[in-house]
C-alpha cells in the first residue's frame, strides 16, 4: 500500500528521510559564502576566456549529459552531436514519469500511479508540441508499454520515497542557466527534484536525481555539476545533493562543500576545452569503449566498441568461444 500524506513512513521512506536530513556535514555548505562563489565564477571565466576566439557565434551549451559523454568517449560525443534528436519510448517514458511525480504533489486525495500517468500524458500532449506529438502518434501497443513502465516507475517512487509534503517546497524539472565568456558558453541544468524552502543566503536546498538503474561514478559527477550551476545561478549553494535509486530504495547523498564546487568547475573547464577542440578545431576524437557502447551511434562500425561489447558478452556467458 502506498504511503498517504498522513501515514507513518515505511522503513524505506524513513531511511531516505534520515539520509537527506540535516547532519554535521551541513556546516560545510554554510561556509560557502558569496565571496567563495564569486571566486569560483572568476576561476571559470579565467580558464575559459582563452577559448573565446574559437567559440564562434553560436553559444556552446554545456549539460551534464554532454560533460559525461565527452569525458567518456569523445567519438561517441561527436556521433551524438551529429544525430538529430528524436523521441523514443524510453526517453518519453522518463518525461511522463517525472510529470506524474510533479502532479502527485498537488493531487487531491490518495495518488494512484496509473491515474497520475494518464493525466501526465494528457498534459504533455496538450502543452508540449514535440513530446506531445510523439505521444499522440504511439500505437496502442506502444502506448501500453510506455504507460506500464511509467506507472511502475511512479509506483516505486511513491512506495519508497517519502511523501512529498508541500511544506518541503518540492519542485520537479526545475532549470538553471549560467552564462560565461559573454554568454558564449552556457551551463544548463535541469534537475529531477529539489526540496527546500529558500531562506536568504542560508543553504537549504537538496537536489535529487532519480535513477532506475545501477549506481555509477558518473551520477555523482552529474550532481556536482548541478550543485555548481545552482550556486552560480542563485548565489547560494544547495546544502546537499543525492541520487535516489528506485530499485534499492536508497539515496546516495553528498554534502556540498567549497572543494566540491571547485572540483566540478575544474571538470567543467576540462570538458569545455574538449568540446571546443572537437567541434570547433576538428581535433581527432579519442575512442574509449565502455558501457555507453551499447547505445552508441557508432556501435556497428567501431572496432574498439565491438571488441569491448564482445568481451562483456563473453564474460557474462552470453557468447561461446565458437561464436563469430
Amino acid at each position: 500500500m502506498l504511503a498517504t500524506a498522513h501515514s507513518t513512513p515505511n522503513p524505506a521512506q524513513q531511511r531516505v528521510i534520515d539520509m537527506l536530513g540535516r547532519g554535521p556535514g551541513d556546516d560545510a555548505a554554510l561556509a560557502i559564502t558569496t565571496e567563495v562563489i564569486d571566486e569560483v565564477r572568476a576561476e571559470l571565466d579565467e580558464a575559459l576566456d582563452p577559448l573565446a576566439p574559437d567559440l564562434g557565434d553560436e553559444p556552446l551549451v554545456v549539460t551534464k549529459h554532454a560533460l559525461s559523454t565527452v569525458h567518456g568517449c569523445e567519438a561517441n560525443y561527436l556521433a551524438q552531436k551529429a544525430e538529430p534528436f528524436a523521441w523514443s519510448t524510453a526517453t518519453a517514458r522518463g518525461q511522463v514519469a517525472h510529470k506524474a511525480i510533479e502532479l502527485c504533489v498537488h493531487w487531491r486525495g490518495e495518488p494512484n500511479p496509473s491515474e497520475l500517468v494518464d493525466e501526465a500524458v494528457a498534459v504533455l500532449i496538450e502543452r508540449d508540441a514535440s513530446l506531445g506529438g510523439f505521444l499522440g502518434a504511439l500505437t496502442t501497443g506502444e502506448h501500453a508499454q510506455l504507460h506500464g513502465e511509467a506507472t511502475a516507475f511512479v509506483a516505486t517512487f511513491l512506495e519508497r520515497f517519502p511523501t512529498l509534503k508541500k511544506e518541503w517546497w518540492p519542485v520537479t524539472e526545475s532549470s538553471n542557466r549560467v552564462e560565461l565568456v559573454g554568454g558564449r558558453v552556457q551551463l544548463r541544468a535541469r534537475t529531477d527534484l529539489t526540496l527546500g524552502r529558500p531562506n536568504g543566503v542560508t543553504p537549504t536546498k537538496v537536489i535529487i536525481d532519480l535513477k532506475s538503474g545501477q549506481a555509477v561514478t558518473q551520477h555523482r559527477e552529474d550532481l556536482r555539476f548541478y550543485a555548481l550551476v545552482e550556486a552560480l545561478a542563485v548565489g547560494v549553494p544547495p546544502r546537499k545533493v543525492a541520487t535516489f535509486y528506485l530499485e534499492q530504495g536508497r539515496a546516495q547523498p553528498e554534502d556540498v562543500t567549497a572543494d566540491l564546487l571547485r572540483a566540478a568547475a575544474a571538470r567543467t573547464v576540462d570538458g569545455v576545452h574538449r568540446m571546443v577542440e572537437l567541434e570547433r578545431l576538428a581535433r581527432p576524437a579519442r575512442r574509449r569503449p565502455g558501457a555507453t557502447c551499447r547505445w552508441c551511434p557508432l556501435a556497428a562500425e567501431c572496432d574498439e566498441g565491438i571488441a569491448h561489447l564482445r568481451g562483456r558478452a563473453e564474460a557474462d556467458g552470453l557468447l561461446d568461444d565458437d561464436d563469430d
